[in-house]
């Protein structure tokens, strides 16, 4: 099993016993690719949610241009639902577990297909 496959089922654990979702293993792969070098970087592969810049990031760079959503105060409402889903007092947020769910939020798996 690659670096990639370990990523993925500890991403696939935190959704399971952290956020209490079943993941779509298919999707949940697809995110992580999407997520790119990312993922590898101890920095850059979690989500700094106590930080408002870190989530205008997200909000910008994920939301707006990846899955192609315009700009308001519902997507920031979003990412709020899940960073509260995943557990505020969670430390590590991974980014890949946070985009996997506010793409199941926004019904956006066909961008993943």
């Amino acid at each position: 099993m690659g670096k990639r496959d370990e990523l993925i089922a500890r991403y696939a654990d935190d959704l399971k016993t952290k956020c209490k979702v079943t993941p779509d293993m298919a999707l949940l792969t697809k995110v992580t690719i999407g997520c790119g070098p990312a993922i590898y970087n101890a920095d850059a592969a979690t989500v700094a949610a106590g930080q408002p810049a870190e989530l205008e990031t997200v909000k910008n760079n994920f939301l707006v241009k990846k899955l192609g959503l315009k700009d308001g105060p519902e997507l920031m409402a979003a990412i709020n639902s899940v960073i509260e889903v995943y557990g505020k007092s969670e430390r590590n947020k991974y980014r890949a577990v946070v985009y996997y769910l506010l793409v199941k939020h926004f019904g956006k798996e066909k961008v993943y297909a």
